[in-house]
Formats: C-alpha cells, structure tokens, sequence
C-alpha cells in the first residue's frame, strides 16, 4: 500500500497526521500538488510536482496509484475514480468515500455545483473541526491496520 495526497487543498494538520503516519508504519506517502510542497526529511515521505492545469495532479494520481492504495482528497471525481481502479479513498475531514456512497456524493456534487452557476450562494465549507481530525485520524489508524494484517 501506498498513500497519494491530493496535497493542493490538503490542510497542514492533515498533512502532518499523514507524516507521522507515515513515519509509524513505514508506508510511502507521496503528495501531489502544482505547486512546491515542503514535505519533513523522510525515507517514507516524498512530493510530486506537476504543472499546473484543471485535473492535472489528479490524473497523476489516478496514472500511479494500484489497487489498495490509498488517496486522501477532498475532491469526488477524483474519489470515484480512485474506487473504480480498486483503491481507498478518505477525505481530510474524515468521510470514507465507497463504492456504496460515491455515487450520491457525486450527485450532491453535482446538484451544489449546478445551484453554484445558476448563481446561488451555496457558501463553503466549515472550518476544519477537532471532531474532524479525529475522524480522520480514526478511519486512517484503521485502514493502515487493515492493511497491516494482509501482510
């Protein structure tokens, strides 16, 4: 297994549980962004720079990633497509996306993104909360284990 970050709107807290992770099993952890991305020393950590563009570090991820990987992004398209080639996907909020909820979530997308360009207000998100830390952080404990019990 190997972790892919979608590292452009990954917030740092996230990041930095990611690392620690990363560090405590030994697992590569390669974050992907259009940008630089200033990742600790590490044998287990890397960073991916691709050019900029709609989708392009999302398409590097989805070219790398095998089945049983694992993807942290908060981005749904990227999440379906992650499931559909066999891997895992975990949002930085903590939501475990699967192949029995990505369809709705894509729909919701969808549905926010159409009242977004008939010029509606949809707001954004809330500010990343201590529950959703610790959600993330739970469901990630959990799919390294499973992961470590395959071995």
């Amino acid at each position: 297994m190997k972790i892919w970050v979608d590292a452009d709107a990954c917030p740092v807290v996230i990041k930095e549980i990611l690392f620690k992770a990363a560090e405590r099993t030994c697992i590569q952890l390669t974050l992907v962004a259009n940008q630089s991305i200033r990742v600790p020393p590490s044998r287990f950590i890397n960073a991916i720079q691709v050019s900029s563009g709609f989708d392009v570090a999302d398409n590097e991820i989805v070219d790398r990633l095998v089945a049983g990987d694992l993807v942290i992004t908060g981005d749904i398209p990227l999440a379906a497509d992650v499931i559909e080639k066999g891997g895992h996907a975990l949002s930085p909020r903590g939501e475990r996306y699967t192949a029995d909820n990505i369809k709705a979530r894509l729909n919701i997308r969808d549905f926010m993104d159409t009242l977004r360009g008939s010029g509606i207000d949809t707001g954004g998100p809330p500010a990343l909360s201590h529950g959703d830390r610790k959600l993330f952080a739970d469901h990630l404990d959990r799919l390294l284990a499973q992961y470590a019990g395959k071995e």
